[in-house]
């Protein structure tokens, strides 16, 4: 699975550059042959904007919002894209510069007014961005893009125009949610993110949206909290960038990777600051995992506890013969891997990009295991009360059974994972390691989620990140470690989505869609569908144009 091109060219620099959205679709040449139950649109979303007038964006995360679209009909391919019409783009379209302050790159006032408002401004406190760039999923009947903000802004996914944004403070008690909740074959949508719990503590709410209702009221409207986790630290919340959910439990990974919420308030008053400098990071605190039932809604005592790593994606979740495996594209460490993400690096010469990712925390693909019954046979029950002291969470617990301590409670055969009590009643979790190579990641990951999500399963897909830069598709086998590849060289693919062949039988009965950029090619920007089983190509539909980098997306049928 690691990669086998350098790219001493540079041409990963054209993943990073504006573009203009498009007033038409463009019909793409088609290179081999569509498979002919596609019959539905490819949605992404990325940074399509690097700049406004002389201001240029300085993180990845902070380019304005642009929708991708792949139309499949008849066998022919179209591609479309707009710029999706948040707050953040219409009122720095308008002024040509940075209006609202983004993940790394700070909006100062107006130059225009004079010293005394522009010093007043400062104080009105933080305008969180509703800048949608990182995926889009349905809600009922409707479509969100989406960041990690309170705001999503509701979009028409057939002309791709902007139609709503949507607050979801207004509707339940959350400062923001992940760009990755579960959706249940029902519609059923769960999402998490961070919220002010009892007391004026933090914590971490489970939100739970409905499916389309039979008298077609909106269901966002109707999202309520269904279970919530503590916060290690009172004033500090983990960063939370995805979660796990099987069948019957929630599971939260709460890394250390922190938000200084003290620091996130004063940073906009007198000088200038942004997300970034909020986030903090200390190897002592390490990592929990936290799990709680689904139905009804309930927290489990138990403190599992892991080494420090850095955590964005999950792959799956699924429970086996009292335990639940919880696989992870996890990071090494306790290092914000934001800090790599500058674009001013990934824009650097290939030496110096690779120079960078030697100092950056180490990917990992990791299977942990939590045992759900750590009281077999008699053992004695653990509780754990919270009281809050220095705005630190101390956990207090009564004396775990002696012959207990120092066991490995995991007892599945397939998985070298270990958990074992430690004399203060915390179980250490040991990861199995699935798949590991230096500075060559496995992530943006993908399964064939419609029937194995939830559920044991055997592969999984992702983007090869070579130092960061994206340049191969991988499937990995997370039962036998087997992998497979595609790649070309200087071709830059995207995040691959599995779509199941309708009369399948197999898991891997399906292909991955993915966009690739080629800047070198003719036609540099193209669609790709491989066949799922060996990531042989099926077919690819080229356009004219080049394409920045896209981050999620989905296929709608």
């Amino acid at each position: 699975m690691v990669s086998r091109f350098e790219h001493p060219a540079g041409s990963y620099k054209k993943i990073f550059e504006t573009c203009e959205e498009l007033s038409e679709p463009l019909p793409a040449t088609v290179i081999g042959r569509i498979p002919p139950f596609l019959r539905g649109s490819l949605l992404r979303l990325g940074p399509g904007l690097f700049e406004v007038g002389d201001e240029p964006f300085y993180h990845l995360f902070d380019g304005q919002a642009l929708m991708h679209k792949f139309d499949f009909k008849n066998g022919q391919v179209t591609y479309f894209r707009k710029f999706v019409k948040t707050d953040a783009y219409v009122r720095a379209i308008t002024e040509k510069r940075v209006v609202i302050t983004e993940f790394g790159t700070f909006a100062y006032p107006d130059p225009c007014k004079n010293i005394f408002s522009r010093f007043f401004s400062y104080f009105k406190g933080v305008e969180v961005t509703d800048n949608c760039l990182v995926n889009v999923y349905p809600i009922g009947e409707d479509f969100y893009a989406v960041t990690e903000t309170n705001y999503i802004t509701k979009v028409n996914t057939d002309t791709l125009e902007t139609m709503k944004k949507v607050d979801l403070c207004n509707f339940v008690n959350v400062n923001g949610v992940t760009a990755h909740p579960h959706i249940e074959s029902d519609g059923t949508v769960y999402n998490i993110g961070n919220c002010m719990g009892k007391g004026a503590t933090l914590a971490y709410n489970i939100v739970k949206m409905p499916p389309t209702q039979k008298d077609k009221s909106d269901c966002v409207e109707k999202s309520k909290v269904v279970v919530q986790f503590p916060s290690a630290e009172r004033f500090k919340p983990s960063y939370v960038h995805s979660f796990g959910m099987s069948e019957n439990y929630f599971v939260f990974v709460e890394t250390p990777v922190k938000i200084n919420l003290l620091k996130f308030l004063s940073a906009w008053s007198i000088r200038g600051s942004n997300y970034m400098d909020c986030f903090e990071s200390n190897e002592t605190l390490g990592t929990w995992f936290h799990i709680a039932k689904k139905e009804p809604g309930e927290y489990i005592d138990h403190k599992f506890r892991a080494a420090a790593i850095g955590l964005f994606h999950h792959i799956n979740t699924y429970e086996d013969q009292g335990f639940v495996v919880v696989d992870v594209c996890a990071w090494k460490g306790f290092e914000f891997v934001y800090n790599y993400l500058w674009l001013a690096n990934l824009r650097a010469n290939w030496d110096e990009v690779k120079k960078a990712a030697m100092m950056a925390p180490q990917p990992e693909v990791r299977r942990y295991v939590i045992p759900l019954d750590i009281h077999k046979k008699g053992r004695n029950v653990v509780h754990v009360r919270y009281q809050y002291t220095n705005s630190f969470l101390l956990m207090l617990f009564s004396k775990p059974c002696q012959e207990e301590q120092g066991k490995n409670l995991v007892s599945l055969p397939y998985t070298t994972a270990t958990a074992v009590m430690h004399s203060d009643g915390t179980i250490w979790l040991e990861p199995e390691v699935l798949f590991s190579g230096p500075r060559q990641a496995f992530e943006f990951p993908q399964i064939n989620y419609e029937r194995y999500a939830g559920k044991n399963y055997t592969y999984a897909y992702g983007l090869g990140l070579n130092h960061f830069i994206p340049d191969r598709i991988c499937k990995l086998n997370v039962r036998t470690k087997e992998t497979w590849v595609w790649q070309e060289p200087d071709s830059y693919p995207s995040e691959p989505l599995f779509v199941q062949t309708p009369d399948g039988i197999d898991e891997d009965d399906g292909v991955l869609l993915t966009i690739v950029v080629a800047p070198g090619s003719q036609r540099p920007g193209y669609l790709l569908i491989l066949n799922a089983k060996d990531l042989s190509e099926i077919a690819r539909a080229e356009v004219e144009c080049t394409m920045p980098v896209t981050f999620h997306g989905m296929y709608k049928p």
